[in-house]
């Protein structure tokens, strides 16, 4: 009886044991958690948050005693556009004197519009024809650019203009070419030589396409290693991309919305993943038919979105021609292109800051 008392007593004290190593065990597995969590958050609040993209630009400064555009208009001329650009129609404005954004857009980005004008030249190295870039040496295009730019610097003052280089980097062509797709990549020497003059001069670059029968994400990838730059944007010329069988510059050319809003979206990705500042997207139109479902097009909280009206010719028809294309068909911003040697007359940066709304980039050619 007393040897199975003590064996009893042996089995429990022995249960026990086991039961207390178990426990501590278990505390002690706890504790290891507990730990490795602790361990976790101090690495991760340990670890720096990724700075935020410097500003790779710098606007021109107004000259001193310049005043806000609107200080030098009538009462009539604050709610009334232009009748040019009315046309004989309705003249009131829909936004005030001096706003960029059309009526009920917004902006989320940090793009250089939300506070900013942009004054472009745009253009070819290579020919004369294409625009002012071809006409000017690097130096003198980028003394005439600053020059032009200080004009819309001083013209708003509440509104500083940065100047920026629009370059056009696929030329469309009435030939089909080695690829048959009827453009000709501008040089990467050519590219790389307009992005460093940008950069040397705190201006941006536009890289603008004309297509042929490529498509607008093709060329996209085909510039993709200058647009992760952080001062380079696109530009898409509308007019220019036809239908396989017909030619640029003969057929009118013309792209859908839709494809320049996968752009956008491209464009965007790439600014997240890439860490890089907001971008631009500048979409070219002169006719209803170069760019459809413009509903499509979208901005997006990294890209911002202008459509720019770009005919030549009378002013007058001009500026009646933006408030339909980029008044009353608004995406966010609106641009508008001057023709040194087409236009008649050439508008003054006063002028063009009386359309409604007040143009965002005004490039010129």
């Amino acid at each position: 009886m007393k040897k199975f008392s003590m064996l009893l007593l042996l089995a429990v004290v022995a249960f026990f044991l086991v039961a207390c190593s178990e426990d501590t065990a278990s505390t002690n597995n706890e504790k290891t958690a507990d730990e490795e969590t602790d361990q976790k958050v101090e690495k991760k609040e340990a670890e720096p948050e990724e700075e935020e993209p410097e500003t790779p630009y710098k606007a021109l400064e107004p000259a001193e005693g310049s005043e806000p555009i609107a200080d030098g208009l009538t009462e009539e001329e604050k709610e009334k556009m232009p009748a040019v650009q009315a046309h004989g129609g309705e003249r009131e404005r829909m936004v005030p004197v001096g706003q960029t954004l059309v009526k009920g857009a917004e902006d989320k980005s940090d793009g250089p519009l939300k506070d900013h004008r942009i004054v472009a030249y745009y253009g070819h190295p290579n020919s004369e024809n294409m625009g002012i870039l071809g006409e000017m040496e690097p130096e003198a295009l980028m003394s005439k650019l600053k020059e032009q730019t200080q004009a819309y610097s001083d013209a708003d003052p509440e509104r500083p203009a940065i100047p920026m280089i629009e370059l056009i980097t696929t030329v469309a062509q009435r030939n089909p070419g080695e690829e048959g797709k009827y453009f000709h990549m501008t040089s990467p020497e050519d590219i790389d030589r307009y992005a460093e003059l940008a950069e040397e001069n705190d201006a941006l670059l536009m890289l603008d396409v004309q297509l042929g029968t490529d498509s607008v994400m093709n060329q996209v990838k085909l510039i993709e290693k200058w647009l992760k730059m952080p001062n380079v944007h696109l530009a898409i010329d509308t007019e220019f991309h036809v239908a396989e069988g017909e030619t640029p510059g003969i057929n009118l050319g013309q792209v859908d919305g839709a494809e320049v809003q996968e752009a956008v979206e491209y464009i965007s990705k790439m600014v997240e993943e890439n860490n890089l500042p907001d971008k631009i997207v500048l979409v070219h139109q002169f006719m209803d038919e170069a760019l459809t479902n413009k509903d499509a097009i979208q901005p997006t909280d990294n890209v911002e979105v202008a459509l720019n009206y770009d005919g030549w010719g009378a002013a007058g028809t001009k500026m009646s021609l933006y408030r339909k294309f980029v008044r009353n068909e608004a995406v966010q911003y609106g641009g508008f292109k001057v023709f040194y040697k087409k236009d008649e007359p050439v508008l003054t940066a006063e002028e063009v800051l009386k359309m409604d709304p007040n143009p965002s980039i005004i490039n010129y050619q």
